[in-house]
Formats: structure tokens, sequence, C-alpha cells
């Protein structure tokens, strides 16, 4: 009689079962690898489309343009990964770019870059308190620091670009220069980015991050201090803003705070466009750094077919819906 139990209890392998596994396996393989096929399907689309794209000398300027985005984009996955957000990334690069530009001018180059970075760091501390605390909407505070912080910029700076004169030529010396064959903004991005990578996967504080997005009471409940991981994110996003605050200044030898206008919105195209889920607990840094050049690739092509740049904003604003709706319907399909 149990052997009968055991027989009936044991689910049977049907034709109808077959192709249902076969849809989960081509799901987990389009969320893992989905963000790599559309980058390579997009390179050979775009050499077919520009003698110009696969030179070097166009690889490495798209390289060197998208560093400051890329920087941002890795604070960017830190807050989305806690399902929040953080809209003043911009803003706090424009002030990162303007005093380290002024901050050059006083004091030495390493003191003034870190003054620059505490700033960013007290940004992102700000925003992080009233979130993580307060239990404040991060889309408002973030908000309101983006105003606050673009503003600050424009005081500081007299809304005039503010030139580091000779004290900033070793910045400058690093933002136009090159190692090992690689533009020097590029290689610092980079290395940010295996940073990031080796903190999200291989130490505590990255995976308790995606705990947090995943199931915060969980976390919660467990014993761990959630509200401290949460501003701990903020402060991460406002230093590497910061950071590309001043890499904007060290190529162009300015420091403006018209810096990182509208930046937050490809900061997150950047992260969605790379599987990064806006309901938190779902993102990796490769497919983020995969978005990153995804998205610089695009705005190349549109620039060597000389579409107008208010025609892309539009062409951006559709990616970022086509990317939110395959994140959706892989979801879907998955369930």
């Amino acid at each position: 009689m149990s052997d009968g139990a055991a027989q009936i209890s044991e689910p049977a392998v049907t034709d109808t079962a077959r192709p249902r596994s076969g849809r989960l396996t081509f799901t987990r393989l389009f969320q893992q690898f989905g963000t790599a096929a559309i980058f390579v399907l997009l390179l050979v689309l775009a050499s077919t489309q520009s003698d110009a794209f696969l030179s070097e000398r166009n690889i490495m300027n798209v390289l060197r343009q998208m560093s400051g985005i890329g920087v941002m984009a890795i604070g960017m996955l830190f807050v989305i990964l806690t399902r929040g957000i953080d809209l003043s990334v911009g803003s706090i690069a424009a002030l990162g770019a303007v005093s380290s530009a002024l901050l050059i001018q006083e004091y030495p180059l390493p003191l003034a870059l870190a003054m620059s970075l505490g700033i960013g760091a007290a940004c992102g501390a700000i925003s992080g308190v009233f979130i993580a605390f307060m239990r404040l909407p991060a889309f408002v505070i973030t908000l309101a620091m983006m105003t606050a912080a673009r503003g600050l910029a424009l005081i500081l700076s007299n809304g005039q670009p503010i030139m580091p004169g000779t004290k900033g030529a070793p910045l400058q010396a690093f933002g136009t220069g090159f190692t090992l064959g690689f533009p020097n903004p590029a290689l610092l991005m980079f290395v940010l980015f295996a940073v990031a990578f080796v903190v999200l996967n291989f130490s505590r504080f990255g995976r308790l991050v995606k705990a947090i997005g995943s199931n915060e009471e969980a976390v919660r409940l467990s014993g761990i201090s959630v509200p401290r991981y949460v501003l701990s994110v903020y402060v991460i996003s406002g230093i590497l803003s910061a950071i590309a605050g001043i890499l904007v200044t060290a190529r162009s030898g300015v420091g403006s705070a018209s810096v990182g206008v509208a930046a937050e919105l490809d900061v997150i195209a950047a992260v969605v466009i790379g599987g990064a889920s806006l309901m938190g607990g779902r993102g990796g840094v490769i497919n983020t750094f995969i978005g990153v050049m995804i998205l610089g690739v695009i705005g190349n092509i549109m620039n060597l077919a000389g579409v107008p740049g208010y025609h892309q904003q539009v062409y951006l604003g559709v990616i970022i819906v086509a990317a939110v709706v395959m994140q959706h319907g892989s979801q879907v399909f998955r369930r």
C-alpha cells in the first residue's frame, strides 16, 4: 500500500511539463545574458551603419564621455537595490565640479579633492538620514537635494565657469591623458566597477543591500540595522557623484554648475537597461556596466547619424520604457 502511495505522489513528467521547463530556462538565460546579447547586437548594427564607429578614436571617445555616467550608475545601482532612488546625482556632480575647481586654488590637490568628496558624502548623508531614519519618500527627498545642490553650485560659482588655474594642471593632465591605451577617466570607471563587483558579490554589506531590497522586514527581524545600510548607500551615491563631477572638471579644465543637468535620467536609464529592478533586490554590476555602454553606443550612433539632440531625448525615453516592459514581461513569463 505504501508503495502504491509513493507511486501516486511522484509526479509524472508529461509532454506539457517539458515546454514549461524550457520556458523557465529561457527566462533565466534572458535575465542573465539578455543585456549582453542586446549590447552585442547593437554593436553589430552600429558597425554596419557607420565605418567610423569601430575606429579606435571613436571607441575611446565613447568610453571617456560615459565615464561620469558610469561612475554615477554604480551609486545608483546600490540605491535602487534597496528599493530607493536618487534624483540628486547630477546636481551633486555639479557641486563636486565647482567645489573642486574652487578648492584646488586654495589647497593642495589631494586635500582639495578629498574635501570635494566630503561635500558629496555630506549631500548623500543628508538625504539618507531623512530617507532611512525618518522614513520619508526617497523621490521627494532626493528631488529636494537635487534643487539644493544645484543652487549651491550656482551660488559658489556665481553662475560662471570656474578655472582651477595652474594648480589644477595635474588634474587636467589626468583627465585628458591615457594609460595602457585607455583614457584615464575610463580606467578609473573600470576600477570602480571592479570594486563594486567585489563588494556587491563577496561582502556582507553587498548581500545585505540586496536582501533589504528583496525583503526589508525579514532583514530587520534578523537584528540588522536597516537604516544604517540605507544611509550608507546614499552616502556612496553622493561620493561617486562628486567623483563624476571632478572627472568632468579634469577633462574640460572648467568647473561649471551646468554639469550633470538631467544626468539622473541617463544614470537611471543605464541601470534599468542593465536589468536592475526598480522594486529593489535585483541587479548586477556587470549588467549595469553593459547598460552604461549600451546607452553610450546608442548616443554615439545617433550623433554619427546626425540625429538632433531633441530627437535623441525622445528615443531615450522610448528605450527606457522598452527596458522596463522587457523586465516586467520576463517576470510575468517566469511566473
